[in-house]
């Protein structure tokens, strides 16, 4: 993983402002070539593009110009010092700041239900989401304040002492410099594995009260109402869904089930408490339950019914 310097950053930025200044300058048509070239040669120019156009929006006279460019009735001479006067304003603002105070704004990333995406943050950190979740991050001057409103991410964050890594899932607060490592947050838990590295993992509160400081390969869960277990998961079932994969080592059929209904439309139904039971060991693709359906049924002998989007599993 390759993380900017804050110069690297700031030059990136300013290349970027000039780019919107040539683009919306009097020879913007010739500008989209080479533009197009330079966005193509690294994803972080079109982050830095994607920003710095953002900002341009948020200037008057720029507006002002769209507007007229727009417009019905046309100017009597042409003014081609506005684009130059309000790409120098910009360039100063990249220049001067504004925009690492504009990159303080929270961002947001999500996925459907049997989605992943991975986000890459501008101090170079990386957040891998997994099915139907939602992160909001915000990286400030001091602190890189990172929410899991639900779902669960792996975190790979880039090392900045001076900048720690917070992640709060519910009532949780994880607290990291340069570590990797996974958060879920359920309707009844949040957990928290770490695969390398170290964190803080504290409960929010006045005062806060220290939950664990995990080493490499435990994992620290929390409950409703504060209780806390420790242990030390299989860290390839850990992260098993970021290679649509998902890992039992007998695992009882009910929480089999509802690990596969997080994938997709089809819902597995396990009504027979016996059945529930079961346990279940194997690697299955993540949004196939018919397909673990069957593997299930010809393994225990069960039945396979569907009913409408519900595929039930019985005797």
């Amino acid at each position: 993983m390759v993380t900017r310097s804050s110069n690297e950053r700031a030059r990136l930025n300013a290349e970027a402002a000039a780019w919107i200044a040539r683009l919306h300058g009097p020879s913007g048509a010739a500008a989209e070539a080479p533009l197009q070239d330079w966005l193509d040669a690294d994803p972080e120019h079109r982050d830095a593009f994607r920003r710095a156009g953002e900002l341009w929006d948020l200037l008057p006279d720029a507006a002002a110009l769209g507007e007229e460019d727009a417009g019905a009735r046309p100017a009597p001479a042409p003014r081609r010092w506005i684009p130059a006067a309000i790409a120098a304003s910009l360039l100063l603002l990249a220049g001067g700041g504004a925009i690492a105070v504009y990159l303080d704004q929270p961002s947001a990333f999500d996925t459907r239900i049997g989605e992943q995406r991975v986000a890459t943050l501008d101090d170079g950190s990386r957040i891998a989401l997994n099915t139907d979740s939602h992160v909001t991050a915000k990286l400030g001057r001091h602190e890189r304040q990172i929410s899991l409103d639900r779902g669960e991410a792996l975190f790979d964050v880039a090392h900045d002492a001076a900048r720690p890594f917070v992640v709060d899932a519910g009532d949780e607060r994880i607290k990291a410099l340069g570590t990797s490592f996974v958060v879920r947050r359920d309707a009844d838990r949040v957990r928290v594995t770490l695969l390398r590295g170290k964190v803080e993992v504290t409960q929010v509160g006045a005062p806060p009260r220290l939950v664990a400081v995990l080493a490499p390969g435990e994992r620290v869960s929390v409950g409703r109402g504060g209780a806390v277990a420790l242990d030390r998961p299989p860290l390839d079932a850990v992260t098993a869904w970021r290679r649509g994969e998902l890992t039992f080592r007998d695992t009882p059929l009910s929480e089999a089930a509802a690990e596969m209904n997080r994938y997709g439309d089809e819902h597995l139904v396990v009504s027979d408490a016996r059945l529930a039971a079961l346990p279940i060991s194997g690697v299955f693709a993540t949004g196939n339950p018919s397909e673990f359906a069957a593997a299930v049924a010809q393994l225990h002998g069960l039945r396979v019914q569907r009913e409408g989007d519900d595929v039930l599993l019985t005797r």
